[in-house]
């Protein structure tokens, strides 16, 4: 057996951190996920860098901040990644379902690739043949997708909530938890392996087997209260983002800018019954390699790319900077060799698991990345936790009301700016947890938003010198 661990990278899309019951949430219903965070390491303050699929992905995968990158949103080019040095040192690098590089099929470094990108594709690769789109096709079934959908007499109300209505093994994360069971069955014992899991949910169309959302349409659900005093202190960008998301519909999904309750919550259950689905398939998955001798050796991680407002802050998607869309679950799990049930509050980005990926195969960490590895910190050793995270964000076909957008939090304070505009967000975490209070014009807390703001800048200094050699071997 090979001293280096297996590597088990599931990846969820557009999973809010309140979607797992071991941390809190008791609504939820997942016993997998609850298991890798009784039996793991979670990681409770961890954040993306971007609001977006792409631009998040290309940064975890990479160590490096989107402004660095250079992939700022989605369909920036992106061909470049850290699963080149797994391969190097003789990991067998494996993707199923969702990267969200681009093009789709870019190597990235694995050696096989079973692509299954989002459900819904509209704006970019809308005309590329997945091997979910394989399947549907040769079990002669046409894809739930907008235009279908456009002609349902509920679809502006229905909020992106739609039942899936084609045979339950074709669902899209049905399909992807099969496909890396059938790899790993078929496959003779391949060690070191990387692999990585794409989940394409719960990312939009809300699209549960029906079965799967009974218990939580009859549920209590919690719902931020939105009011109009919070919708009209938002940053101009953020009100034009509402109206953009209430006239055209991205991934089946049209905003309705004052939903019913009953709209919000049926929403928001479909969303919740899509994670249910996704863990079914996490546990399936482990049995697997368990019964195929991957788990004596392994190393399992667990988050999501992004989170979801769900009507919460009177928002669509992502694309804003509210902890419902920066935060993220992040969970490893290794019995035997990473502590079980601890949680580490200190400051992460998401990417910072990427070195730490690298130490624990026996692989060269490149100089200069901006990722700092959490590893110490699975391991109960000295670690610094960041001070501050950062996410970025830039116009796109969607977020279209200003061309850049950057934030700054700490654990007490967050702070939102706009490129070259007046506007911008400030919230004093410690009271208003929930960020519904918008104190950018506040004139008493001028030296919090001139605090943050200097933060800001020092940090694109910075790394601006710090990574002037990240790209020298293409120079």
């Amino acid at each position: 057996m090979s001293d280096q661990p297996n590597i088990i990278f599931i990846i969820t899309d557009q999973q809010r951190f309140d979607t797992i019951n071991a941390l809190g949430f008791p609504y939820m219903e997942t016993p997998n996920l609850d298991r890798l965070v009784n039996e793991g390491t979670t990681f409770t303050n961890c954040f993306i860098t971007a609001a977006s699929c792409a631009p998040a992905r290309a940064s975890l995968f990479t160590g490096y901040y989107p402004h660095t990158t250079g992939v700022l949103k989605n369909a920036d080019l992106w061909r470049r990644s850290w699963i080149e040095k797994l391969a190097q040192v003789g990991y067998r690098c494996v993707n199923v379902g969702k990267m969200h590089s681009y093009p789709y099929d870019t190597p990235l470094g694995f050696h096989e690739r079973f692509v299954v990108e989002n459900k819904d594709r509209y704006l970019e690769e809308r005309f590329y043949f997945d091997e979910w789109d394989k399947a549907l096709q040769i079990r002669g079934h046409v894809k739930q997708q907008r235009e279908l959908y456009r002609k349902r007499d509920d679809y502006r109300d229905a909020l992106g909530a739609f039942d899936w209505e084609l045979p339950e093994d074709l669902h899209s994360d049905m399909f992807v938890g099969d496909m890396a069971c059938w790899w790993l069955e078929s496959k003779p014992l391949t060690q070191p392996l990387f692999l990585e899991i794409g989940f394409p949910g719960p990312h939009p169309p809300y699209d549960p087997i029906p079965r799967y959302a009974e218990s939580y349409l009859k549920k209590d659900l919690p719902l931020l209260e939105v009011t109009q005093e919070e919708l009209d202190g938002q940053p101009e960008p953020f009100k034009e983002l509402r109206t953009h998301n209430q006239e055209v519909d991205h991934d089946s999904v049209v905003l309705e800018l004052n939903p019913t309750e009953e709209q919000r919550h049926r929403q928001r259950a479909y969303y919740l019954a899509n994670v249910t689905m996704i863990d079914e398939k996490v546990g399936k998955i482990l049995n697997t390699l368990d019964k195929k001798g991957y788990l004596e050796n392994a190393i399992v991680i667990f988050t999501s790319d992004h989170g979801d407002c769900l009507t919460d802050h009177g928002h669509s998607q992502k694309w804003t900077m509210y902890d419902t869309i920066t935060k993220m679950p992040l969970v490893v799990w290794s019995p035997g060799r990473i502590p079980a049930g601890q949680k580490i509050e200190g400051l992460c980005q998401q990417m910072d698991i990427g070195p730490a990926i690298l130490e624990l195969a026996g692989a060269e960490v490149p100089a200069g990345l901006e990722a700092r590895s959490i590893r110490p910190a699975m391991f109960q050793e000295e670690w610094q936790e960041r001070e501050y995270v950062f996410a970025e964000q830039a116009q796109d076909g969607i977020l279209t009301g200003t061309q850049f957008m950057t934030m700054v939090r700490s654990k007490d304070w967050k702070l939102v700016h706009f490129l070259d505009e007046p506007w911008g967000q400030l919230f004093d975490l410690k009271n208003d947890p929930t960020e519904v209070r918008n104190l950018w014009d506040d004139e008493n807390y001028v030296e919090q938003k001139r605090e943050l703001l200097g933060v800001l800048r020092e940090w694109r200094i910075r790394s601006g010198y710090e990574t002037s050699d990240w790209a020298a071997e293409w120079r």
